[in-house]
């Protein structure tokens, strides 16, 4: 897309990492603006703070240096950073999004990292037709800025171009904590979250069978109470999401997820971990209903950061979210947790989800 795009281009990800994935795609973000194609990049303060960890120094030297020719070619490159120093220090925004002026989207799960194209499982999705506009009207509400221009250029692609079929109708779900707190940030917001609200929506809508992915699965009170519930009702709950071999930096995120085993377990809710990673998000209920994009089941997609989700009844979206979880099903590194695993856990781990978990919320 970058390489093909002739006048503009939206850019929006949690983090880059200076790596072969990071470095090709700056340099064809400064080629597309030197030949004249309006560049627009927005990263995440907060996240490539988080992902610098993983950086060397002179890594992190080298990716600045990069922006910094990017924005000397002409680009806009902005780095998102909420109004209040609480929110600036717990979190930001997690929305990918990419966008041309040819009136084509990429939607889904990955960052621009190796750990995303070679390690982790993600799920993206091409968009065409009126959903490319709305995703680019959400720019600004993640920290963006967009040219009424584009997206007048973007309306007239879709009311021009030719449809191969009906258009897939689609809901896009976006909500950014950020811009609905004070200065404590997410401390004693007791706010809506339209997301949120959606995705318990989502999961109390199913009858008979929920199947989700998510990178730890630790999410907000409310959603993993959806959950146990719907699992208690009768619907069989399936979740994927990361071994803690797939995060060798630390465990604790697997730690905030592990907290609520025993809980999901007792439910009748089936646990698997990947040792790869999962980073995809879907949520698929009886097979009838679809909803994809950057939500984790975390507290922080709750109140910390902007997140966004399309959701779908069309059995063109369905299809294919059915063929991954059969993959998912069969797929030998996920490794189920039991109540004997739980069992068999080393003492050091069992102290450390003792010591850790009640800390979950900021895990």
């Amino acid at each position: 897309m970058i390489r093909e795009a002739t006048e503009f281009l939206y850019l929006s990800t949690f983090y880059i990492e200076y790596d072969r994935y990071g470095i090709e795609l700056l340099a064809a973000l400064r080629d597309a603006q030197q030949r004249g194609v309006t560049v627009n990049l927005l990263v995440d303060g907060f996240g490539q703070r988080l992902g610098g960890t993983l950086m060397t120094r002179r890594g992190k030297a080298d990716l600045a240096s990069q922006l910094d020719a990017l924005r000397d070619a002409g680009a806009t490159v902005t780095f998102y950073r909420p109004a209040y120093f609480l929110q600036r220090l717990l979190g930001g925004q997690h929305v990918k999004i990419q966008v041309s002026e040819k009136g084509e989207a990429i939607f889904g799960s990955s960052n621009i990292t190796k750990s995303s194209y070679e390690g982790w499982n993600e799920y993206s999705v091409s968009l065409r037709g009126p959903i490319v506009r709305t995703l680019l009207e959400s720019y600004p509400d993640i920290g963006g800025e967009v040219e009424d221009g584009h997206l007048n250029r973007l309306r007239e692609v879709a009311e021009c171009s030719p449809a191969s079929g009906p258009h897939i109708e689609m809901e896009y779900w976006l909500c950014n904590p950020n811009r609905h707190q004070g200065r404590r940030g997410p401390f004693g917001w007791r706010g809506r979250n339209i997301v949120t609200d959606q995705m318990i929506g989502l999961v109390e809508s199913a009858q008979e069978t929920l199947q989700l992915t998510s990178f730890f699965f630790k999410p907000a009170p409310l959603l993993l109470t959806a959950l146990v519930e719907a699992a208690e009702r009768g619907v069989q709950v399936d979740v994927y999401h990361s071994h803690p071999d797939a995060l060798p930096a630390t465990d604790l995120a697997w730690i905030a997820s592990a907290v609520n085993y025993e809980r999901m377990l007792d439910a009748g809710i089936r646990v698997y971990e990947n040792r790869r990673g999962e980073h995809s998000k879907i949520v698929l209920a009886d097979h009838a209903h679809v909803a994809f994009g950057s939500y984790n089941f975390e507290d922080a997609a709750h109140d910390r950061l902007a997140e966004a989700m399309i959701t779908t009844r069309d059995e063109r979206a369905i299809g294919p979210a059915v063929s991954i979880f059969t993959e998912l099903r069969e797929d030998p590194d996920n490794v189920r947790v039991t109540a004997e695993s739980l069992r068999a856990l080393p003492t050091s781990v069992k102290r450390r989800l003792a010591l850790f978990g009640r800390f979950k919320r900021w895990m």
